[in-house]
């Protein structure tokens, strides 16, 4: 059974993070470069929270507040779902449905970062598995190419 291992030894487990008292603003700035949706936010190398496209979207902009102004603490989603590297796949799959998240990051046992999956992770991960045992069952079927 694949684990989240897997997708981290692909993919690396670099993750970009933010400070709690960061504004806003620098927030979105940071996702905007790196095109991504997420951060984790850290204190001393613990996860105390996570700010997504969805929080500035929801209390930001839809409530007409300057993004220079408030603080990453003050919007963040503080309860984080995480998962670790032993972590099945379709289990990391059914937490992202079932909670209707997009990002999952993995840590350790004492709560130490040590990645970050993303239900496109997810998905890259199953089509190239899915691409995999095709072409094995093409091969089987008429031959090797």
């Amino acid at each position: 059974m694949a684990t989240v291992r897997e997708i981290l030894a692909l993919k690396g487990g670099h993750v970009e993070t933010i400070h709690p008292t960061a504004s806003v603003f620098d927030a979105a700035v940071l996702m905007n470069e790196h095109r991504i949706g997420a951060l984790v936010v850290l204190v001393e190398g613990r996860v105390i929270g996570i700010i997504t496209e969805r929080d500035i979207l929801q209390r930001i902009v839809a409530q007409r507040r300057d993004p220079a102004e408030a603080a990453v603490e003050d919007i963040m989603t503080a309860e984080v779902v995480c998962c670790q590297w032993s972590t099945p796949l379709d289990e990391a799959r059914g937490v992202m449905k079932n909670r209707r998240i997009r990002h999952l990051p993995v840590v350790d046992e004492q709560g130490q970062l040590h990645g970050m999956i993303s239900i496109g992770d997810l998905n890259a991960y199953e089509t190239t598995t899915q691409e995999r045992t095709i072409h094995l069952l093409h091969e089987y079927i008429y031959g090797p190419a």
